[in-house]
């Protein structure tokens, strides 16, 4: 990954990272679970909502969110995630630490919205030449 986090070139490297998170995020707003786990590393932790465990693996996070989402069959509700405020910073092992706001508005038809504030802490790498998340915890504001 070190030509992603080398020298951190914002310029190039800040808008990357913005549209690798609209991607991500437009995918799992759709419920379009496998393409949303096929933005993670093969060996990648996602740790998204307290009181569960972490997903492990791109198998483990498809089987956690069809889980998750089962919730929800009957529920109108459309989620829309907001990345913001996004910090990076270049790690050790090329890796790149990427701490940023999430905003999730959560609509139901004929019902005010509901507003939940979120701090995702990433650990980006590069495969292949794509940004893959390797590891995400959600902390809850």
């Amino acid at each position: 990954m070190s030509a992603v986090s080398a020298g951190l070139d914002l310029g190039i490297l800040y808008p990357r990272v913005q549209q690798f998170y609209a991607a991500q995020m437009q995918r799992l707003d759709a419920r379009d679970i496998t393409g949303y786990a096929e933005t993670f590393s093969v060996d990648a932790e996602f740790a998204h909502s307290p009181g569960r465990p972490p997903a492990r693996t791109r198998a483990g996070i498809i089987e956690d969110l069809a889980d998750f989402h089962r919730g929800f069959e009957d529920d109108p509700m459309q989620r829309r995630h907001l990345i913001t405020m996004i910090n990076l910073a270049g790690l050790d092992d090329g890796a790149l630490r990427s701490t940023a706001y999430c905003l999730v508005t959560k609509v139901r038809p004929r019902r005010e919205p509901v507003f939940v504030s979120c701090v995702m802490h990433d650990v980006l790498v590069e495969v292949d030449g794509e940004l893959l998340t390797r590891s995400r915890h959600v902390t809850y504001d």
